[in-house]
């Protein structure tokens, strides 16, 4: 997730004359802008569109942004938030770690697992649109006392920030779980051993990607509430896990 206050990866693109930016209102956008697009790019966006037309459906304010360049580090599906949009931004053009989160599954499979971080993107997406970036549910408060353990007061606001950043990414990992339980219930096994492994080395990731406390919760598909859709189910099992960092 690209945190608001960075430079939003949007204005690097406008400022280009070969820029490829598109408000993806219908699939013939898609099609009409394929002759501007990889072949990379385009399977991504194919793989991703289920879950476009499902934030449009609901009325997310959602921009797609496909980069004409990369930089170091850039990861290959991001999302940032910037004038009241959400900016879903691909880096796939020349970007040799592209496909480093497909490394070693089999090419069948690549369309759901994309499809699956789409999802997980739009939930965060749809956090900031409904206000609640970093917030936390209501009946919780923020665990304060971290410094009595140790930690030099000059650090607390750097671990309560990553604290922050980590509950954001377990409610979208989540969230990209719950989206497979409706829509692909039969491949929910595949896709979470997939995310198990991606989230069980958290050295290669980064520290706010250290969701398993809540993956694991997801381990049976059945635990998510039945009869809601899945932001709500994720909700319901993001919950559970908070429980674990932070008092009622």
């Amino acid at each position: 997730m690209k945190e608001i206050g960075e430079e939003l990866i949007v204005f690097t693109v406008l400022t280009r004359s070969h820029a490829l930016l598109c408000t993806l209102l219908l699939f013939n956008c898609l099609s009409a802008r394929a002759a501007d697009l990889t072949e990379l790019e385009q399977k991504w966006l194919t793989a991703a569109w289920p879950v476009v037309v499902y934030a449009r459906a609901i009325k997310l304010p959602l921009d797609i942004i496909v980069q004409p360049d990369t930089k170091a580090n850039d990861v290959p599906l991001a999302l940032g938030y910037d004038g009241g949009r959400c900016k879903l931004v691909l880096s796939l053009r020349n970007n040799p770690q592209a496909e480093a989160s497909l490394a070693g599954t089999d090419p069948s499979q690549h369309r759901l697992l994309i499809e699956t971080m789409a999802a997980h993107e739009i939930g965060h997406c749809w956090r900031y649109a409904q206000g609640k970036w970093h917030s936390l549910p209501s009946g919780f408060n923020e665990a304060r006392d971290r410094s009595a353990a140790g930690l030099n007061k000059d650090k607390l606001p750097s671990l309560l920030a990553l604290q922050e950043a980590r509950r954001e990414e377990a409610f979208a990992d989540l969230f990209g779980l719950a989206w497979t339980y409706q829509y692909h219930p039969a491949q929910y096994q595949q896709v979470y051993a997939w995310l198990q492994s991606q989230r069980s080395d958290t050295a290669a990731i980064g520290i706010s990607h250290d969701t398993m406390a809540w993956v694991q919760l997801a381990r049976d598909a059945r635990r998510f509430e039945p009869g809601v859709n899945p932001f709500e189910q994720a909700l319901g099992l993001w919950g559970q896990g908070l429980l674990g960092e932070v008092s009622r």
